[in-house]
């Protein structure tokens, strides 16, 4: 028999088959006994294992009952390995049948074959004692006791042999084969120098000594955050190793990456009047930016809400814009957004970095990283940098640039004065328009004509808007659409109005302008009105035509106009053509006057319906996005507009790029409301475009929450594709750990459902993360049984990605005609299916296998279909990676000519992407 521990728990009969054990406390008394093995576990230490410290009265009785019942689990194995032995029970079964000796005898003999200088055998050695490990430790035993005992000791004991076994490859000189397992390792241990080392010893001889000595500095930074210590002796050694090197052979020139030049301010507001001084104060802070030779100069507007901040900046940015040559970054933090759900200084920086032209795959995955890249991008620039409606200083810290030469404007309702005190930043109270300002503003709009003939009507006008700029253009705007209307008789309404309502907060002087909004949305028509109601609902930063649609409840041709209707009154804003955004106060307007004058039931039809809409076009477009994805089953019906028109890839990704913003709002939303199947669902349905996009923590986030709605609702099939999609998430920033037990829980429960394709899909997921982590014979088992189960069911397309990847796993373990079978195989039902990316894959991995075999001019001809096929579905990277295969096979069949002309076009593809594998190719050029 065997028994295997590392991993979920597994008892296997002579010939291998399984041996199940169901119940949970007896899977408890087996590993507690196998862990001892040879030795005697007592009944006490049972009791330990299975109640810690609450045992029940009748403990030890109950440890002999499962004790008999294990027996009987146990039966077919013969003869009985359970014997009473006292003062308890033993496993009499030789150690060499427990997957933890295997690997300790295994990693003995290697460690012996190293001191025989056979580092080949040491490395095959310590990579069949690797392939032990299924998973963590006891990944499916429930108990703490025996986890606390053993698990974190069994995971140093496979760091060491991990290290041991990266020894021996790079002794081989396999360099090149471990830097992305390293990079991995490195992430998921940041804080083991070893890992850390041997990837400086692979980048340096790799070429890549740059990278290798930014990687000495990564280590110093994280030890002494993390630990308050600086390197020890081994990695000092390497850093002082390779700068010796970097003297005797200086790196060939680099180009940096380019930087785009953004220009993200919003349209300046038309009309703009006054705030003369705080102009004047602005264009001097401007010129000390420039002057200033060691900070970063920061102004805080501050004001009340509606006083005009964001027109004041705007108006100003545009004024200045071409001072600052290197662009203009803003965004708007939603600070004081009525959801409640400020913009998260993650997604902002995100937004920047994009602006900045970073590509998504040379992005780091930690925010501290993306921080430090963001930073340096803007060091040596002239940049102004404008972060509207922010909270607090904690929102924007993140986001202030590292080096002078920049200007960084910020406005919020607060004062900020923790940015007065720790950053410098000089203060811009913003005050309410004088009188004559205001008188200006209404001139500007309506004519100077006009606002001179009813003097006693505009002074009451401007003390009912209470001199805030955002009231004063909502009733210009209902003048301006009535020329024939007298002031005096706009006057009058809001005279009448006022007085009525409850104020937003008593002493605010934004309050008063609250009967201005009721007086506005009065003169409404009937659609208009309700339509700006249930705008309160919405849940993003914006809108697109056809959510309105769908929270009004009215087809698109109608909408337009309703729209519309709502400009001209300056309730909305259209902002960029086709999306529409209201001001904080007039949504928190629209929200109360919505719980007013609607119904419950309406209300939550609105919802339903707007939810619908986000949902079914989101599906929609990602089954565009990514067509052999198995969709899932939506449990609403079509809304009757049937969802926004996404009729191909790129209409699909431009509409996922307009409405990621609002979708990752929608998903909390929907899950606070009690939509938990629309809140699961529509995570599900970003996944892919979030993963193009390299947004990997933001799919943890609405993942964490879908998998809290798909739990709440007690659904296994959303519970199964969120931690699948969590699991991919966690495996895309180095969580392997995370990842794998996502991965894990996933096919669990799609075992549970019966759904072998999901099944299938996942234990593809888990091979991936295995040979990440060098297991690779672990990888090639999961990879197996996603191709048994493709099979069961007569998924052809499923089974041609399976046997690719089956056959990469063998090309891995150098089994290279099982190799070169299993992808013969899966290029045939991808040629059946249409699949052109599968088939890319499937010809790169065939021409890798038939490399290894030094067949060289059979290697080249595959990777040139891989080629041709990447370059017709668009695959820029994928494309450069086999560039860069084939140029290695051209040298070794001796053309190194047209190797080199290879390579320069895989260099050329890299630096394009601004991929740091750049690096690798100049190195490789270079030699």
């Amino acid at each position: 028999m065997e028994i295997r521990l590392l991993g979920p728990l597994e008892v296997r009969d002579a010939g291998g088959t399984l041996v199940p054990v169901t119940s949970v406390k007896q899977r408890v008394v087996l590993a507690a006994l196998a862990l001892r093995v040879p030795h005697v576990v007592s009944v006490e230490e049972l009791v330990d294992c299975l109640w810690e410290d609450r045992p029940p009265e009748t403990a030890r009785e109950t440890v002999r009952s499962h004790v008999t019942r294990l027996r009987k689990a146990l039966s077919a194995i013969r003869p009985t390995p359970l014997v009473t032995r006292a003062p308890g029970y033993v496993l009499d079964v030789p150690t060499d049948a427990i997957d933890l000796h295997q690997a300790q005898a295994l990693r003995a003999e290697a460690t012996r074959a190293a001191g025989l200088g056979d580092m080949a055998a040491a490395a095959a050695l310590l990579t069949d004692a690797l392939a032990r490990w299924r998973g963590p430790l006891l990944a499916d035993v429930d108990s703490a006791l025996l986890r606390s005992l053993h698990v974190r000791a069994w995971e140093d004991v496979w760091v060491q042999m991990m290290e041991a076994r990266i020894d021996a490859d790079l002794a081989l000189g396999r360099q090149d084969a471990l830097l992305g397992e390293l990079r991995s390792l490195v992430a998921a241990h940041p804080l083991r120098e070893r890992f850390r080392g041997q990837l400086m010893v692979a980048l340096e001889a790799s070429g890549q000594r740059a990278e290798a000595l930014r990687e000495y500095g990564e280590a110093w930074r994280t030890l002494v955050d993390e630990l308050g210590v600086e390197p020890g002796a081994y990695l000092r050694e390497i850093h002082q190793r390779i700068l010796a090197a970097d003297a005797a052979r200086p790196e060939p020139p680099q180009e940096p990456a380019p930087v785009a030049v953004p220009a993200l301010l919003p349209l300046d507001l038309y009309g703009f009047t006054g705030r003369a001084e705080e102009l004047h104060r602005l264009d001097a802070l401007m010129d000390m930016a420039g002057e200033q030779p060691t900070t970063v100069v920061v102004t805080a507007v501050s004001g009340t809400a509606g006083v005009g901040k964001t027109a004041l900046a705007v108006h100003w940015a545009h004024q200045v814009r071409d001072r600052f040559t290197d662009g203009q970054l803003y965004v708007n933090l939603r600070g004081f957004d009525p959801s409640g759900s400020p913009m998260a200084p993650t997604e902002a920086l995100r937004g920047f970095l994009d602006a900045l032209g970073m590509p998504a795959d040379r992005l780091p995955a930690g925010f501290q990283e993306q921080v430090g890249l963001y930073r340096s991008l803007l060091a040596g620039r002239r940049m102004l940098v404008l972060l509207d409606n922010a909270r607090d200083a904690e929102q924007v810290r993140p986001l202030l640039p590292g080096a002078p030469g920049c200007l960084v404007v910020v406005t919020s309702r607060n004062r900020l004065p923790g940015l007065v005190v720790t950053e410098g930043a000089h203060s811009l109270p913003l005050d309410l328009l004088p009188v004559a300002e205001a008188r200006r503003l209404l001139a500007g709009r309506l004519g100077l004509e006009r606002v001179e003939a009813e003097p006693d009507a505009v002074e009451e006008i401007i003390a009912r808007c209470a001199g805030l700029p955002l009231a004063l253009a909502v009733v210009a705007a209902r003048a301006a659409t009535h020329p024939d209307l007298p002031l005096a008789a706009l006057a009058a309404e809001l005279r009448e109005a006022d007085g009525g309502l409850d104020a937003f907060d008593a002493g605010d002087p934004a309050t008063q302008v609250r009967a201005v909004f009721s007086w506005s949305h009065h003169a409404l028509g009937a659609e208009a009105a309700q339509l700006f109601r249930s705008l309160g609902l919405h849940p993003g930063p914006d809108l697109g035509v056809g959510a309105a649609a769908s929270l009004g409840g009215v087809p698109v041709t109608r909408v337009r106009p309703l729209l519309a209707e709502l400009v001209r009154a300056h309730l909305i804003t259209q902002h960029t053509p086709g999306r529409y955004a209201l001001h904080d106060l007039l949504r928190t307007h629209a929200t109360e006057l919505a719980h007013a004058h609607d119904r419950d039931e309406e209300r939550l039809a609105a919802l339903h319906r707007m939810l619908d809409h986000y949902l079914h076009t989101a599906h929609a477009a990602t089954r565009l996005l990514n067509p052999h994805r198995e969709p899932i089953s939506l449990d609403t019906a079509p809304p009757a507009d049937g969802g926004e028109n996404v009729a191909d890839p790129e209409q699909a990704l431009a509409w996922f790029t307009a409405e990621h913003a609002v979708l990752l709002a929608a998903i909390p939303y929907a899950f606070a409301a009690g939509f938990d199947a629309h809140a699961w669902q529509i995570a599900w349905s970003l996944t892919d475009f979030l993963d193009r996009q390299g947004r990997w923590q933001e799919q943890v986030t609405i993942q964490e929450i879908a998998l809290k709605a798909a739990c709440r609702a007690g659904d296994t099939a959303g519970q199964a594709h969120t931690h699948r999609n969590l699991g991919w998430a966690h495996a895309r920033l180095d969580h392997l750990y995370d990842a794998h037990a996502h991965f894990l829980l996933a096919v669990n429960l799609y075992g549970e459902l019966g759904d072998h394709i999901g099944q299938a899909h996942t234990h593809g997921n888990i091979s991936g993360v295995l040979e990440r982590q060098g297991r690779y014979q672990d990888a090639l088992a999961h990879a197996q049984r996603a191709l048994e189960l493709f099979k069961a069911v007569g998924h052809r397309t499923g089974q041609a990605r399976a046997l690719n990847a089956v056959g990469w796993r063998h090309a891995l373990l150098g089994h290279y005609d099982k190799a070169l079978d299993h992808c013969h195989q899966a290029l045939t039902l991808h040629r059946e299916s249409g699949d052109r990316y599968g088939q890319a894959n499937t010809w790169d991995s065939t021409g890798y296998a038939h490399h290894q075999l030094g067949q060289h001019e059979r290697a080249i001809t595959c990777y040139q279909h891989a080629l041709d096929l990447f370059r017709e579905v668009g695959h820029r990277y994928h494309e450069a990676d086999t560039l860069t295969r084939l140029g290695t096979a051209q040298l070794e069949a001796g053309r190194a000519d047209v190797a080199r002309r290879t390579w320069q076009r895989a260099l050329d593809i890299f630096d394009e992407l601004g991929h740091p594998d750049a690096d690798r190719i100049r190195a490789k050029l270079a030699r």
